[in-house]
């Protein structure tokens, strides 16, 4: 389906049934509730992984219990575009909400990326806190005031790992190795924040690139090194947690055709999911862990220096952020415990 022939048949039906949409960005006059309103949110995500298990289906059933005459559909798997595409979607109108990870959204607002920083957060619970931090919501603020675009929340979609055929424990395991990351500013700048040689390769070639040998390793979220059998090709999952796989949802201009109880409904809805996916990513990655070592397929390497990591990454952005970006990261790391 075409979003923006969608887009327009949904603005013509409104303007047909004479119903006027109106608000600002701190919510509604109410005069929007006068009919149903479709929105539709788009997503890479599988519909199997629990970013839409416990995140999509959790905000399309709440707006849906509500019963504020809010309905959303779902695009899953990247049916309406990838990142790039899709964000300038969402600025355009022709996507209304979307899930995004940080360093893709640098695109349109370079500071945001630097939410996926290598060790710029500690843990989840970190991310939270810094999330609903004074600082937090004026980095969303900013965000919003240069492309458009709000925030309704974030959350952490799992840490990532390096997989390689030696163990990584230390920055100095790194040292010669080939790693892929992926091309993204913010991911490159990780890859010398921790001492790593980045080679771009793309997603759906990891698994030929690693079985060929040219790359030594890589580093992802559990669920997609689960999903792509890394196991096959690699003899060590070392569990760095180097990064936050954050996703930030996103809403477009139709935010503000929204009545004050068609946003809180939505607001709601994510807010619950926000606190759903960090638990079940969590559940999801300790139950693949303990099946790993249980199978033998490959070595779990949990003999990791996380503060040595954490210092040389920390210590790198420091150096080398300026700026906004720089104020961002410090403003994280001032959040953390």
């Amino acid at each position: 389906m075409n979003v923006r022939t969608k887009r327009a048949a949904w603005v013509a039906l409104v303007g047909a049934a004479g119903i006027a949409l109106a608000g600002c960005g701190s919510g509604g006059d109410g005069g929007g509730g006068g009919g149903e309103v479709t929105i539709d949110l788009a997503t890479s995500y599988n519909e199997d992984q629990p970013q839409h298990t416990c995140g999509v289906d959790t905000i399309v059933d709440t707006v849906e219990q509500a019963d504020v005459g809010l309905s959303i559909e779902v695009f899953p798997s990247s049916q309406l575009g990838g990142d790039a595409d899709r964000i300038a979607a969402v600025a355009s109108g022709d996507i209304d909400m979307d899930l995004q990870g940080a360093s893709a959204l640098g695109a349109v607002h370079e500071p945001v990326s630097v939410l996926d920083a290598a060790y710029a957060f500690d843990g989840p619970e970190h991310l939270a806190a810094f999330a609903a931090s004074e600082e937090g919501q004026q980095v969303f603020a900013d965000f919003e005031a240069a492309s458009g675009i709000r925030t309704l929340g974030v959350w952490s979609a799992g840490a990532r790992h390096f997989t390689s055929n030696d163990p990584i424990s230390a920055p100095a395991d790194l040292e010669g190795k080939r790693i892929r990351f992926p091309g993204s500013p913010q991911y490159l700048l990780n890859a010398d924040a921790l001492g790593a040689q980045a080679t771009e390769v793309a997603y759906e070639e990891v698994y030929l690139a690693l079985q060929q040998g040219t790359v030594d390793g890589q580093e992802n979220p559990i669920t997609n090194i689960d999903s792509l059998n890394l196991q096959e090709v690699q003899d060590y999952i070392s569990l760095t947690a180097h990064q936050l796989n954050t996703n930030l949802v996103i809403i477009g201009d139709v935010w503000n055709d929204l009545s004050d109880e068609q946003q809180a409904a939505l607001q709601d809805g994510v807010d619950k999911a926000v606190e759903g996916v960090t638990q079940c990513v969590a559940d999801e990655e300790a139950a693949k862990i303990q099946e790993w070592k249980d199978a033998g397929e490959w070595e779990v390497n949990e003999d990791v220096d996380i503060e040595a990591f954490r210092d040389q990454a920390v210590g790198w952005f420091e150096e080398n952020l300026t700026g906004d970006q720089l104020a961002v990261f410090e403003a994280i790391r001032a959040t953390a415990e």
